[in-house]
């Protein structure tokens, strides 16, 4: 049943999330807010939606494990699986506008996590302190994507999502409507059911977080990687997932922490953030050469993201049982 209610769940969030994030774009285009504020806020902060319900859940319930394991996860699987699985198809070209600026930013996002979680604790002002970055980011973002649209430049990714959104006001009420109900509950099941299993496995709960419940909530990323490259659109795939890892760290623990401050498990100071921070930091040299993610690349990075999740696991039961990690 455990496993039954987490699939039911994560399916909750990713159809919830979607159609929350269509409703609200829908509301904002008929308040006539221009095109470009819609894709660097509402779009983007939607699609982080499910990540945020169950980081939010799990912390709510005693899981920090789970709620930082989710977004720490989630990192380590767009670079390693949602780029390097499409790479094995298609070549990922890393030329898009600004994805130098972003990998660099993505790099110090992550460097500032370890820093501000060497207390043991990401606290109130922890979260404040990723809000008042995340604002500045897209700010800045907001004025770069003005000028690539006042010089011509494509920003076509930017409003593939605002294209889509319904128009009708009953439509746009019903996607309101479930995403508002839905996207809570599936929080709730995913929770629940990701701490039934690690209780079954016998693992900690941030095991849980850093792998099923983080390959879950990456899905739609994954899916918008595949469909991106089999378009020969490869660049939004890469810039998506840059900027995903972004606003995971700082909308994502930066709203949680304010709301519950989060206990930082010894296993992510001593494995998981420096596998999260290096992998950021080996994208870097691929993106400032632009240089592409071939099938070798894209097979390495596959073949590591499963060696990833077998040492989590192994990890999480000594977590468990009370040994020493390592």
């Amino acid at each position: 049943m455990p496993y039954f209610l987490l699939i039911l769940g994560l399916a909750t969030l990713v159809v919830t999330g979607d159609l929350l994030v269509r409703g609200a774009v829908g509301v904002s285009n008929r308040m006539g807010i221009p095109p470009l504020v819609i894709g660097l806020t509402v779009v983007a902060f939607g699609t982080s939606a499910p990540e945020l319900v169950v980081s939010i859940s799990a912390a709510l319930d005693g899981a920090s494990g789970l709620s930082i394991g989710n977004v720490v996860g989630s990192n380590i699987t767009n670079i390693l699986l949602v780029l390097g699985f499409p790479a094995l198809f298609f070549t990922i070209d890393c030329k898009q506008t600004g994805l130098r600026r972003s990998t660099s930013f993505m790099i110090i996002v992550s460097v500032l996590l370890i820093i501000l979680s060497i207390d043991g604790v990401i606290n109130h002002v922890d979260g404040l302190i990723f809000l008042g970055l995340l604002a500045g980011y897209l700010l800045y973002n907001g004025f770069e994507a003005n000028k690539m649209r006042k010089r011509g430049q494509n920003i076509e990714e930017l409003m593939e999502e605002i294209e889509d959104a319904p128009e009708d006001p009953k439509k746009i009420a019903i996607y309101l409507i479930i995403g508002i109900i839905g996207l809570p509950l599936g929080g709730k099941l995913t929770t629940d059911s990701a701490l039934d299993i690690a209780a079954i496995w016998g693992v900690a709960d941030s095991a849980v977080g850093l792998t099923i419940v983080a390959l879950g909530t990456s899905l739609p990323e994954l899916a918008a990687g595949m469909a991106a490259a089999l378009r020969r659109h490869s660049a939004v795939a890469i810039g998506n997932a840059v900027g995903s890892n972004i606003f995971n760290i700082l909308s994502i623990l930066g709203i949680t922490s304010l709301i519950v401050p989060l206990k930082v498990a010894p296993n992510f100071m001593a494995f998981d953030y420096w596998v999260m921070l290096f992998i950021a930091i080996a994208l870097a040299p691929i993106v400032f050469m632009h240089r592409a993610i071939g099938k070798i690349e894209g097979g390495v990075m596959t073949i590591a993201y499963l060696v990833y999740l077998v040492v989590v696991f192994q990890i999480g039961h000594e977590l468990a049982e009370g040994l020493p990690i390592g």
